[in-house]
């Protein structure tokens, strides 16, 4: 069962993060329209950090450099009304542009947090992983649930939860 940091149970959190995952498709199953035909994305994912650390490193490119998380606030802001932008238009190939766009995003301010000791990306994959698996103990957990009105309420109860409890 997950804890908060003091240690209490976290409710709704039936299986642990193991368990969990344990139960996760180790070959993604092709949604239509979301197939990784062709290209592995764990690779691909590895070269845009390796990109990443080459832009950010010794004989790296003084703009990227330069960069905090303060100044590329206005970026992450204007891609994200990019997106939008794209996915009202049902533009698809823009919506893969604009997307890989918000990655270089994550990536960027994990890289900047990473010199610092703070965080890295792994810490960041880590995170969301847990909260999705805490978030849904309908699909992770025995809990069962009828519909989506069920599903939200139970979302944002337990947001609730970790807010108050500021669960990591």
């Amino acid at each position: 069962m997950s804890k908060n940091r003091s240690g209490a149970p976290i409710t709704g959190a039936k299986d642990s993060l193991n368990n969990a995952t344990s139960r996760l498709p180790h070959t993604p199953t092709p949604v239509r329209g979301f197939s990784c035909v062709g290209k592995n994305p764990i690779i691909e994912f590895k070269k845009l950090i390796n990109i990443m650390d080459r832009l950010r490193g010794p004989g790296g490119c003084p703009w990227d450099k330069h960069q905090t998380h303060e100044s590329l606030i206005k970026y992450l802001f204007e891609e994200s009304l990019e997106l939008q932008t794209a996915i009202r238009n049902q533009d698809l190939e823009n919506i893969k542009e604009e997307l890989g766009d918000i990655l270089l995003q994550v990536v960027f301010h994990s890289r900047i947090a990473s010199e610092t000791g703070c965080f890295n990306i792994a810490d960041v994959i880590s995170e969301i992983n847990k909260k999705l698996i805490r978030r849904h103990p309908h699909v992770f957990g025995k809990k069962k649930l009828k519909n989506s009105a069920q599903v939200i309420k139970q979302w944002k109860k337990i947001k609730a939860l970790e807010k108050k409890n500021k669960i990591k």
